[in-house]
């Protein structure tokens, strides 16, 4: 990947008008400094998605999506980090940086697509002398236009087709071997991995052929299907048959369903349903769940009704659950047996097919039945092993209404949880009603006070100084014995190494940090004051904390005194330390 150096994404973020950026795709009104609309990320009636131009940051109230405007256009526009950057680059008239290395790779990786560009118009030029394979698709009902929607074409029979039409040259035999294209054998004979086969191509999100699966024509032939092997290019367990045929229908997929085979997802869109996807031979993975979700609130999986298709459901579930996000929906659709979406839709078309669909098992209701499957619910040992295993599969889903309610149900079958509730009832009277009244609102620790400032105008961490000689930098209050202080640290050195971080930049620099969360609603609110007030109440919380800290290791050096005795160096960092004190 194109190693873009920090620097110019916040020179390019500090240059981009995120409001002119999510303007131009969702209808926004000014509302004071900010501006919001309804979230195009999830389904709601009022709007809970903001936009403000001063932190260049965007963020949704209901389902939580935030980010700045090139995690917007990945996530809207559904582009790659490099695209984004690419695009809003060109918007503000600047040349993305790249190093020699990421040239070289970018120069290898299109040298691939090429070489894949050509063996796929090399499959189309045979399939259209093909009678055999145009026959076959005949028989399967599929018509010229889905043909060339998805670009099938033909492998010939023979081991050198492909070979000896683009394989010109020893640098060419490479490329096409690097690209999945060849075989070998053991005496090292190379020949075309493909032969015979009716053949889809594996489009990447940008539409590039990255790969292909191969159908044989002859049933005695095997494997009944062949992929590509994974190359620098195609990780299987990371792309979706199907999507960029998909997106190139719908600017809002509605949807999407996800089948297991290539003539699933063709027969699907033949007939009308044109939100189908598959996996390409594996289980769904995790990156397959944030992909899906990524592009449609809803997703629905199709497997058969028997033990491996109930398997592959559950392989699913794993996936999906650490991704229900408020907003997000599972359903599981199992199939009659000896049918599969390609059959069914043949016979019952797009109408019955939706209406299973409609009918499909949320994925709660799958979870909760798989789970108690073996477990008699009518014991006190049943729903104690109900609850040990759905625990930690719970503990998996995003905080929010979902997870909430998904230990609730848990609650209803096992009566686990529901012990700090039922305590309740029997406080006495004039706890319950003090209980009643609003609760003071708690005080914001110091640290906390620090990071939300910050978050509101990162600039400021620029007065700080660190310790003298200190490499790399450190600041005294980073001793301070406190919850949030090496967030608070961290977040200082980052805006001290990048003086034009913007709030959205800073947050998406801590994406995968644990308290991120926490982060996304500090930085959501609207602290009162000017710049130079808002300066002085950061300068004061850091002052006092470093006098906490000056406080802490005093009470460390007296209690080390009184117990072992000091040694000369710590005795003259005590005396100093007790002046420090005095002096302020």
């Amino acid at each position: 990947m194109a190693r873009i150096p920090d620097a110019f994404i916040d020179d390019l973020l500090a240059r981009t008008d995120i409001v002119e950026v999510i303007g131009a795709r969702v209808p926004l009104k000014r509302q004071g400094k900010e501006y919001s609309a309804r979230c195009p990320f999830h389904d709601e009636r009022s709007p809970s998605f903001w936009v403000s131009p001063t932190k260049q940051f965007y963020h949704c109230f209901g389902c939580g999506a935030h980010g700045t405007a090139i995690s917007f256009l990945m996530n809207y526009d559904r582009l790659e980090f490099l695209d984004a950057v690419d695009e809003l680059a060109k918007r503000v008239g600047v040349e993305v940086p790249r190093d020699t290395r990421a040239r070289n790779e970018n120069s290898d990786t299109q040298d691939l697509v090429h070489a894949l560009e050509a063996a796929q118009r090399f499959f189309l030029r045979q399939y259209a002398t093909s009678g055999k394979a145009q026959g076959y698709l005949d028989n399967r009902g599929v018509s010229i236009d889905i043909r060339d929607r998805f670009g099938i074409g033909y492998a010939p029979d023979g081991f050198n087709g492909l070979r000896d039409a683009l394989g010109t040259d020893e640098r060419r035999l490479k490329l096409l071997d690097r690209a999945g294209l060849l075989s070998k054998n053991d005496s090292g004979r190379v020949y075309d991995k493909f032969r015979d086969r009716v053949m889809f191509p594996i489009h990447d999100r940008r539409g590039r052929v990255i790969a292909f699966g191969g159908r044989v024509l002859d049933k005695d032939d095997g494997p009944k299907y062949l992929n590509s092997p994974e190359t620098p290019l195609f990780h299987k367990g990371r792309e979706l048959y199907g999507l960029w045929q998909v997106r190139q229908t719908h600017n809002k997929i509605p949807r999407l369903v996800v089948v297991e085979g290539y003539m699933d997802v063709i027969a699907l869109f033949q007939h009308g349903v044109d939100t189908a996807v598959a996996t390409l031979g594996t289980a769904t993975t995790p990156d397959h769940a944030e992909l899906l979700f990524r592009n449609a609130a809803d997703v629905y999986f199709c497997f058969d009704g028997d033990r491996a298709g109930r398997g592959a459901a559950w392989k699913a579930v794993e996936s999906v659950l650490p991704r229900m996000k408020d907003g997000r929906q599972a359903f599981f659709l199992f199939l009659p047996e000896g049918e599969d979406p390609d059959t069914l839709v043949r016979s019952e078309g797009a109408d019955g097919f939706g209406r299973r669909l409609q009918e499909a098992m949320p994925l709660s209701q799958f979870l909760f039945d798989s789970l108690a499957a073996d477990v008699n619910l009518h014991t006190l040992e049943g729903k104690g092993r109900l609850a040990e295993r759905a625990k930690p599969l719970l503990a998996q889903i995003p905080e929010g209404a979902f997870a909430d309610l998904m230990k609730q149900r848990l609650t209803e079958l096992t009566g686990v949880g529901a012990r700090a509730a039922s305590a309740q009832t029997h406080v006495p009277a004039q706890r319950a009603s003090a209980a009643q009244r609003p609760a003071a609102t708690p005080k914001r620790s110091l640290v906390r006070s620090a990071i939300a400032l910050l978050l509101q105008k990162p600039s400021l961490a620029a007065a700080l100084q660190p310790l003298a000689g200190s490499e790399p930098p450190k600041y005294t209050f980073e001793g301070l014995n406190q919850p949030g202080v090496d967030l608070l640290a961290a977040i200082v050195k980052v805006v001290q190494t990048r003086p034009e971080i913007t709030t959205g930049a800073l947050l998406e620099h801590f994406a995968e940090h644990d308290q991120i969360g926490a982060l996304q609603k500090l930085a959501s609110q609207s602290l009162p004051g000017n710049e130079d007030y808002l300066q002085r109440e950061f300068l004061d919380a850091v002052g006092q904390l470093e006098k906490q800290t000056v406080v802490q290791r005093l009470e460390e050096l007296q209690a080390l005194q009184r117990e072992f005795g000091l040694g000369d160096e710590q005795k003259r960092e005590l005396l100093a330390l007790l002046q420090l004190r005095a002096a302020t």
